[in-house]
């Protein structure tokens, strides 16, 4: 079972496929401000309602970016933490079929590589108070 996952924007995409590229399932919500509380929660919940779990992930695709800084941020590190403590691929890919692309190379990748976002610009960070 393969994950993947897009949270470049306060909309937040899962998606769940079987390791033939057939889709299980996938949702959409409104995520917001309340992605760091809520996708970890998803994405059980999401793997749960096909009796699966996290340990039996094969792979992880994640939309790299551009986008939101924090979302990405966010999305990739709960991705690569996911594909470390399983020892699964991961790959980040861009583009609007993403999903589809990431499949194909995905079988490419080996276990112990992580992704790295795509802001599209230069982060927004305010510099500190002196």
């Amino acid at each position: 079972m393969i994950l993947a996952l897009k949270t470049a924007s306060m909309e937040t995409e899962l998606g769940v496929l079987g390791d033939s590229n057939q889709k299980i399932d996938h949702e959409l919500w409104q995520s917001g401000r309340k992605l760091s509380d809520d996708l970890l929660v998803h994405i059980e919940a999401i793997l749960k309602k096909h009796n699966s779990a996290i340990k039996d992930l094969t792979g992880i695709i994640v939309y790299q970016g551009p986008g939101s800084f924090t979302s990405l941020r966010i999305g990739l590190t709960v991705a690569n933490t996911i594909a470390y403590a399983q020892g699964i691929p991961i790959i980040g890919i861009s583009g609007d079929d993403w999903v589809n692309n990431g499949f194909v190379k995905l079988k490419s990748f080996k276990p112990g590589q992580y992704v790295m976002p795509e802001y599209g610009a230069e982060a927004n960070i305010t510099k500190p108070k002196k």
